[in-house]
Order: structure tokens, then C-alpha cells, then sequence
């Protein structure tokens, strides 16, 4: 019985180590996960039960060439046990509605079979159970005007997650906007993956250069992983490349910015601040005062100029130069 039990256990922990297509794995590194797992056996034995669970489970077999590849049939039912409960199920299901825009194509599909699990368990429509009444009574909306994807090649970003996981240079042929013939990029080390709505950046650095760049996945139309291994960025640190500005794309140094808001444009300010040294000072007639100091980046003039008349920049004197050039040609394309 108890050889049963083991036999059962190990061959559960199989299943959780095979890849989905059109990733694989072979018996050689199987045995040696299992082994890790303290389940002894040999390659032998482990080829006998992916060739048994392949009979009763969607497994697939690569026999093109030795050593065999398994895999999971791309689009199988997600194996897990225990199956999910009620608030598991609840909880999967709002994170794929507050996700639903922003998750690059591949991360998607590789959720799938998460999210089609827990809409079976919360399939039942006139169940009352209050965790299944939640579900049509939360939404998640965005904040900004949503846009759709670009698209994507999928074996690039594959590529290029597997590259940065190991920590491997990259060869890469880059498409520029506008271009007809793509650049190419002999060698490239990938620091990082950041995504920015419904775009995902790969933070790098060319060649032998030392300065960080980012550009955009989708721009990328072919990749292909070099041996040998990624240079690091000295003192490379990603939540302050990220907070200085990178990607609202930088126009210059931090500055301090005076501005002058109607209540109704900047009281939001008060619950959700600019910045941590921010200060907010309310006048009598309506308006809010705003001192706060913030990279100076494009996305933080596109922020401005989205209140409309419902801001004005006292300081620095050149952003505020900027928005009335620009407010001024504004109003001569609408004249």
C-alpha cells in the first residue's frame, strides 16, 4: 500500500514538472526534479510513467530526435489538485478583468487555463452563495483612455524572457518606426522587463556600451539567444531607473512644480499626491495651490494638459513657457 502511495506521489509531482507546450522537458531532467523532491527512481522508471499518465492525461511525446520531449498538449485543462475553491476561483477571476488590458499575449495564454478553471467553478449562475454574487457586482475600469496592444511576436518574447532569465546575451533585429529594414543588434544584455499599459519594454544595454536603454518588444521581429553570458549594470537598481522618469519618457532634470488648480481639477491631489514632499494649500476663492517636486518628463506635461483649463503652471518659468506655446497653437488649430 505504501509503495502505492509513493508510486501516486510521484507521479502527481510528474505531472506538475511537465511544461506546457511548446515548451518540454526531458526524462533525464525529470529524474532529476523528482530526485530533488526526495523521490528516488530511474530514468527508466520515469519514462515507464510518462508513457502511462500519456494514456490517461494530454501529454505529448517529441520523438523527432533523442532524447524524447514531453510536454503538456497546449490548451489542456490545468492540472491541479486540489481543485479550486469558491474565493480562489473569485479571486482569479478579478485579477483577469483588472489584467484583461494589460497582459502581454503570451502571459495570457498562459493564465488561460487558471481563468477557465475558475469560471467552471463559478459557472453556476443562480448559485446564492454571496462570493459568486460578488463576482457581478465588482469591475475594474482603467483610468485612462484604454488602447489596444500592439502586436507581438511570441517566440520573440520568448526568447528574450528565456534570455534574460539566464542571464544570456542577445542577438536582435529591431524594427524603428517608419523603418522598412530592421536594425540589427549583434549584441545585447537584458537587465530587465518592464511593462507601461499595454506595452512591454526590455530594459538593455548595447554592445559594449554602458548606458541603460529601453525599447519596446513589439518593435522586435526576430531574437535569438547567444551563449554567452549578460554583462550586469554596476549598481543597476529597477525601481529607481523606474522612478526617475525613464519611462515617461525624461525631458530633463527633477523640478519643482508651482501650480495653480481648481478645486474641482486637483482636489483628487489631496488622497492621491504628486509626490512625497508634496504640498497642497486651499484658497478661499476655489483654487488649490501645488508645490511638489517631480521628474520632468513628457507624460508629466500630457498629465498637465489633461485639465484643460483647470491648471495653470506658475513654476519653472520654461514648462510654463511650454504650455502656453502649446495652449496658444491649441487654439489656433481650433479657430
Amino acid at each position: 500500500m505504501a509503495n502505492n502511495q509513493q508510486a501516486l506521489l510521484r507521479q502527481w509531482h510528474m505531472l506538475q514538472e511537465v511544461p506546457r507546450e511548446p515548451l518540454s522537458i526531458e526524462a533525464g531532467e525529470l529524474r532529476e526534479r523528482l530526485r530533488k523532491l526526495e523521490f528516488p527512481v530511474t530514468k527508466r522508471t520515469v519514462e515507464r510513467d510518462l508513457a502511462a499518465l500519456a494514456g490517461v492525461f494530454p501529454l505529448v511525446c517529441d520523438d523527432s530526435e533523442k532524447p524524447f520531449k514531453w510536454s503538456w498538449m497546449r490548451g489542456a485543462q490545468r492540472f491541479d489538485l486540489p481543485g479550486l475553491t469558491v474565493p480562489e476561483a473569485l479571486t482569479m477571476t478579478l485579477v483577469e478583468q483588472h489584467l484583461q488590458h494589460h497582459l502581454p499575449p503570451s502571459t495570457a495564454e498562459a493564465l488561460r487555463p487558471y481563468f477557465e478553471s475558475a469560471a467552471r467553478t463559478l459557472s453556476t449562475d443562480d448559485d446564492p452563495a454571496p462570493s459568486k454574487a460578488w463576482l457581478r457586482k465588482v469591475r475594474s475600469v482603467p483610468p485612462h483612455q484604454p488602447l489596444i496592444p500592439p502586436r507581438m511576436d511570441h517566440d520573440c518574447q520568448r526568447t528574450v524572457y528565456l534570455a534574460l532569465m539566464e542571464d544570456r546575451q542577445l542577438t536582435l533585429h529591431y524594427r524603428k518606426r517608419d523603418a522598412i529594414e530592421p536594425t540589427v543588434y549583434e549584441v545585447v544584455h537584458p537587465q530587465a522587463i518592464v511593462q507601461r499599459g499595454g506595452i512591454v519594454y526590455l530594459v538593455c544595454m548595447f554592445g559594449h556600451y554602458e548606458d541603460v536603454r529601453t525599447i519596446p518588444l513589439h518593435r522586435i521581429v526576430a531574437a535569438e539567444a547567444r551563449y554567452e553570458d549578460a554583462r550586469r549594470k554596476d549598481g543597476f537598481d529597477l525601481d529607481a531607473y523606474i522612478a526617475s522618469g525613464q519611462f515617461g519618457v525624461i525631458a530633463g532634470e527633477p523640478l519643482r512644480l508651482r501650480a495653480v488648480f481648481t478645486r474641482a481639477a486637483g482636489e483628487h491631489l489631496y488622497e492621491t499626491p504628486l509626490s512625497t514632499d508634496q504640498e497642497l494649500t486651499a484658497y478661499g476663492d476655489g483654487h488649490l495651490r501645488l508645490a511638489a517636486t517631480v521628474p520632468h518628463t513628457r507624460s508629466l506635461v500630457w498629465w498637465l494638459l489633461g485639465f484643460g483649463d483647470g491648471v495653470v503652471v506658475e513654476e519653472p518659468a520654461a514648462l510654463r513657457q511650454e504650455m502656453a506655446d502649446m495652449a496658444t497653437r491649441m487654439a489656433q488649430a481650433y479657430a
